[in-house]
């Protein structure tokens, strides 16, 4: 059954909303015209534990080609989990044991059906093919692709030419991955714009299988609170699936307001037209902030619920409307080393709220050390590059922080 103009159009203009490329769109548009539900294609391996928002830029992609009536086929790389995507490494990933694999899987298991429809969505786990495909198998995969053909790869490229090592492990991750796209016959597969040579390899494979190419389509990696570094945990610049609503509230308006249509555009739900009149607004003069909590409520209800974006909007994450802090507080501006944050100890000093970086310390300890409204438990605690930041040390003195 063909699709009509008008509905292609809008279907086509909800999947590229944020999408960085389509290879090929021509080809993806022939797809939808058909009005056959499509086998899309998302790979995820269970590294680590927990997701955070950088995930769900993809994820979020799955729920409209979900909503489009399509089939959606979150597949978790436990086998190749246990080799290490090298893209965008310059060095060989340490191999994770099955146990650290499947216990990382099950909790992106619970995690996804935040977003995705439970009833709707297949749970693949790539072992179930792979595991089959035997010596003799993998033998034959590797016979599809040249040692040059690997060395093409930008990150191969960089750590050879700078004699760091390449384990030969690490050719076979796209190939497997690429395998992953033959196995369930994929329309369609989606990942981030460091997965590009790995997506390409499923489009080669099919080929050669005798399959139609799969469509690729790539998003954008978001940068982390610090607007500069690709979201990470290793790098603490993330807002986790699973942080609390609290947490979530107060890392999310502490995004640079140069970010914040970025995480507009790749995480809100709220239609073009809509975050198109919010920037008009601010252009306008209007505060960045009351825009910022808008995305937070969304965000959080979207994981936790509406009445915990209530909460932490009126509670912990509240940094703007909280308590009797003065309109005329002082306002400084702090320079953050490397873009690490600045030490929340440091900025109460900085800031004339101590007298010492030791009272500072104290006032942790007491309790008696606020950031928007929220209590300081841990001295060790940073401000990520961001603000504004609300200070207040004891019940008296304010002042307004910005980390750049």
């Amino acid at each position: 059954m063909q699709v009509q103009s008008a509905d292609l159009d809008k279907a086509l203009s909800l999947i590229k909303r944020g999408v960085f490329e389509i290879l090929l769109e021509a080809e993806l548009i022939e797809k939808l015209r058909q009005g056959r539900p499509l086998k899309i294609k998302a790979g995820f391996d269970p590294t680590a534990p927990d997701l955070h928002l950088g995930h769900t830029v993809l994820i979020n992609k799955l729920k409209v080609f979900q909503d489009l009536g399509h089939e959606i086929y979150f597949l978790i790389g436990d086998f190749t989990g246990m080799i290490g995507d090298p893209s965008g490494k310059n060095q060989t990933r340490p191999p994770l044991s099955v146990e650290q694999v499947m216990a990382n899987a099950k909790t992106y298991e619970d995690q996804i059906f935040k977003i995705l429809d439970r009833e709707k969505t297949k749970v693949v786990f790539n072992s179930a093919w792979l595991e089959k495909l035997g010596a003799a198998g993998l033998i034959r995969l590797a016979s599809n692709q040249t040692v040059a053909r690997m060395l093409e790869r930008d990150d191969f490229s960089k750590r050879y030419k700078a004699e760091q090592p390449i384990a030969i492990h690490e050719f076979l991750y796209p190939l497997i991955q690429g395998y992953d796209s033959v196995a369930l016959e994929a329309d369609v597969e989606m990942g981030g714009t460091d997965q590009r040579f790995n997506l390409l390899m499923g489009r080669e494979l099919q080929k050669a299988s005798g399959q139609a190419p799969q469509t690729v389509i790539m998003v954008p990696l978001l940068e982390g609170l610090d607007g500069v570094q690709k979201m990470s945990k290793s790098l603490g610049n993330y807002v986790g699936i699973n942080d609390a609503p609290g947490e979530m509230y107060t890392k999310l308006l502490s995004v640079p307001d140069s970010l914040m249509w970025r995480y507009f555009e790749l995480l809100s739900f709220r239609t073009v037209e809509e975050i198109a009149d919010f920037r008009r607004q601010v252009d306008s003069g209007s505060s960045p902030q009351a825009f910022k909590q808008l995305l937070a409520e969304e965000i959080i209800a979207r994981f936790h619920g509406e009445s915990a974006a209530q909460a932490a909007k009126r509670g912990a994450g509240n940094r703007f409307d909280w308590g009797d802090a003065p309109e005329d507080m002082p306002e400084i501006e702090l320079v953050a080393p490397d873009g690490a944050g600045v030490p929340v100890v440091n900025a109460a000093k900085a800031a004339a709220l101590v007298s010492t970086t030791t009272q500072a310390r104290s006032f942790v300890q007491q309790s008696a050390l606020r950031v928007g409204g929220r209590v300081v438990s841990d001295v060790s605690e940073v401000l990520p590059v961001g603000g504004p930041y609300i200070l207040q040390a004891g019940k008296k003195k304010f002042a307004r922080v910005f980390v750049r």
